[in-house]
């Protein structure tokens, strides 16, 4: 099968396209053919080892490859259809098997920017909704998941006040329409470029970080949700009111302590754990999107052996929306 793969550490440019082996599933697994996968922030962090939160790098490189990558094929985020096997019935017990499109993450197995897929049968995958296509599907899971696992952490709901820091990113941009689903006031705060797409999936108030002062915001939030790393946690924590939850998903050492600090102080909580990633989790996003009530907004697609235009592009932070590779065509 055709896969981008690297070899070495390093910048985009080590991503390069290559005829590698077809992985073989055993008793248990399921062969999917992948169409298209996200690329990510962890994606590019994961080829260059360079990380925003460092104080993981020195395991991940024992696990990862100390020297080299063990795992030469990037991609987490994947849409595709079922060649052979079957997965475990999801909460609705319909069971996917060959033929089906599918969406979903191919977990610490990475993998999805190759042709072919291996994954167990009791993989977090759902069927693909059909509002959806193959690219905008591969790009609802890492953000998707997450957002509803933090907001549902905070119990978010209707009549609340969100505040969603960093929106523009994967993760922020599904915050802020969960938020706004559930009738809560959301307030996104990002770069000015990302203010049409935030505002146009729900956010009732854009701030520009470079020259609103978020911290002299006035009225209190019963949720912040902060996707930036490094920023004032103790500026932030102010903007809550005094039962307020703070979510973090881009979380350092020391933001993980000052989550636990704030939740051992007083009423206010602090939350950092990621996602599970499940299909019952999978499956809600399906139907908030066939209600509606979430969509997806690409950037761009880009051919498989466009991989490292792809990674630069979101590096450069100037991506209005995800980034999906284009991997092979479907059949149907």
């Amino acid at each position: 099968m055709r896969a981008a793969i690297y070899e070495r550490y390093g910048g985009p440019d080590v991503l390069h396209v290559a005829e590698v082996p077809d992985p073989l599933p055993r008793a248990g697994q399921v062969l999917v053919r992948v169409h298209a996968a996200e690329v990510t922030k962890g994606d590019c962090e994961l080829r260059s080892m360079r990380f925003a939160v460092q104080w993981f790098v020195p395991l991940l490189r024992v696990v990862w490859g100390i020297r080299r990558p063990r795992k030469r094929i990037l991609g987490g985020y994947f849409a595709g259809t079922i060649a052979s096997g079957a997965f475990e019935p999801g909460s609705d017990g319909r069971v996917l098997g060959p033929g089906d499109a599918v969406f979903g993450t191919a977990g610490v197995g990475v993998g999805a920017y190759g042709e072919l897929l291996v994954l167990p049968a009791n993989a977090a995958v759902a069927h693909k909704p059909a509002a959806l296509s193959f690219e905008q599907a591969s790009a609802l899971g890492l953000g998707g998941l997450n957002a509803l696992h933090f907001l549902t952490l905070a119990d978010v709901r209707a009549g609340q006040r969100v505040l969603v820091n960093g929106a523009g990113g994967s993760i922020g941009s599904f915050a802020v329409q969960i938020a706004k689903a559930r009738g809560a006031h959301v307030t996104a705060v990002d770069a000015a470029h990302k203010a049409e797409l935030l505002v146009g999936l729900g956010a009732h108030v854009f701030l520009d970080y470079a020259k609103d002062d978020v911290a002299s915001v006035q009225t209190p939030f019963d949720v912040v949700f902060d996707m930036v790393a490094g920023s004032d946690f103790n500026g932030l924590r102010r903007l809550l009111t005094a039962e307020g939850r703070y979510l973090t998903g881009n979380p350092t050492l020391l933001r993980m302590l000052q989550c636990a600090w704030l939740s051992l102080r007083g009423r206010q909580r602090g939350h950092f754990a990621f996602a599970r990633e499940t299909r019952a989790e999978l499956e809600a996003l399906v139907h908030m999107v066939d209600a509606g009530a979430l969509r997806v907004v690409l950037d761009g697609t880009y051919d498989l052996e466009e991989v490292a235009a792809a990674h630069r592009r979101v590096e450069s932070e100037a991506r209005v929306g995800m980034v999906a590779l284009g991997i092979s065509t479907p059949e149907f």
